[in-house]
């Protein structure tokens, strides 16, 4: 009997459904110094030209390019130009020259620069050994111009990013308000920290690695006590979710056990946009809604769980706040033995990578089952081979670090 939803799906197939199914952001005003790791809600425009006047990038003498082409050169010093104490009145003419310091305004009339290291004092005169250069000079507004878009909406605040605002006289931004994220682990073998573990029994540590990777994607992470498995109680806690979070996670219980009540309750209480996607490990994920908040459901095995968040949940974040970071780096590296790889699956195999004079090399880092958290904990990054790669010894596979 067919699915009522889309059933075992590709991951590109997973991911254009989950663009289908965004969030809606809303925006806050922050203080700059508060902006770090943020994402723009609105274009910032400069306030100011940068550099707002002309001014020299080098320690030395702001010269007429013209008096300095047939050196040596003597010229008669007239002033001095220091960052912050300009002189808007300062001018030079020919065979004049103004000794000036990096960041200081140019005087009228000057068009170059002379390095001090290229010169030689003899009282009120300074002697040119060459040609100055016109590139010393940081012309008005040549970085951007007052009322320029200088970042765009849904761009990454990085230190960089925050500087530029700085400089552009911006010191409030709009930005993304961060989204709450529920995490909710179930299971009735779950324990928490202080708890005597009897047989059977494990301590919870889902979701301290599934809040660890929300926090680091710029979002707020609210974790619950775990759940039983008992559809009441889950619906208790699910509820409670959907009421004060934006989004909800789910670890455990998706997979197709008489006691997976995740899925149980979602097939007969919420909306399912998916279950199950071609991937491994982490192939048993859900997708949906709860009384209409997207809800995550994430498999119980830790490494499947990790797998799944930057496969699918990392995804659907991007495309919600409109950005394409953050974002794991990615490179190619030469696989040194073959990976078990499954036809119509995206393979997602622990490794370490080493790099030699050539490149970067991938090598398969201890037992790959999906209960095995030490083995992540311990590697470098995941393989990504896609459907239609075998993944041979030799071969050049994409490489997600961790």
């Amino acid at each position: 009997m067919a699915k009522p939803y889309p059933y075992f799906i590709s991951l590109s197939e997973a991911r254009e459904l989950l663009e289908e199914n965004l969030a809606t952001i809303t925006s806050e005003i922050l203080p700059l110094d508060k902006c770090l790791g943020r994402i723009l809600f609105s274009a910032v425009k400069a306030y100011v030209n940068d550099p707002p006047f002309d001014n020299s990038s080098m320690d030395g003498f702001a010269v007429m390019y013209n008096d300095t082409l047939s050196p040596p050169t003597t010229l008669s010093i007239i002033g001095q130009s220091v960052a912050g104490k300009g002189n808007i009145t300062a001018s030079i003419t020919n065979s004049q020259a103004y000794k000036i310091m990096t960041g200081a305004p140019m005087p009228t009339g000057a068009d170059s620069i002379i390095p001090i290291e290229d010169c030689e004092i003899k009282g009120e005169n300074v002697i040119l050994h060459h040609r100055s250069k016109p590139h010393y000079v940081r012309n008005k507004g040549e970085n951007f111009q007052s009322g320029q878009i200088i970042l765009s909406k849904g761009d990454y605040l990085g230190p960089e990013q925050m500087s530029l605002c700085a400089a552009s006289g911006n010191f409030e931004l709009s930005v993304v308000k961060k989204l709450r994220f529920a995490v909710i682990s179930t299971g009735d073998e779950l324990k928490s920290k202080g708890e005597k573990l009897d047989y059977g029994e494990i301590y919870e540590s889902n979701s301290y690695g599934i809040c660890g990777l929300i926090e680091s994607y710029g979002h707020h992470a609210v974790k619950y006590d775990s759940v039983i498995d008992d559809i009441d109680s889950l619906r208790k806690t699910l509820n409670d979710a959907a009421e004060n979070c934006d989004v909800i996670i789910t670890s455990g219980g998706v997979s197709m056990g008489d006691r997976d009540f995740v899925r149980k309750i979602m097939e007969e209480e919420g909306d399912i946009k998916f279950w199950r996607v071609k991937m491994r490990p982490g192939s048993p994920p859900i997708f949906g809604h709860w009384s209409g908040t997207p809800i995550f459901g994430l498999p119980g095995n830790p490494v499947s769980s990790h797998v799944v968040f930057r496969a699918l949940v990392a995804h659907w974040i991007r495309k919600t706040t409109g950005s394409e970071k953050p974002k794991e780096i990615e490179i190619d590296a030469k696989l040194s033995h073959d990976i078990k790889t499954s036809p119509d699956f995206t393979t997602f195999r622990r490794v370490s990578v080493y790099r030699d004079n050539i490149g970067y090399t991938a090598e398969l880092k201890g037992h790959q089952g999906s209960g095995n958290i030490a083995g992540i904990a311990h590697s470098d990054g995941l393989t990504i081979l896609g459907p239609e790669c075998q993944g041979l010894a030799g071969d050049v596979c994409r490489i997600m670090l961790l």
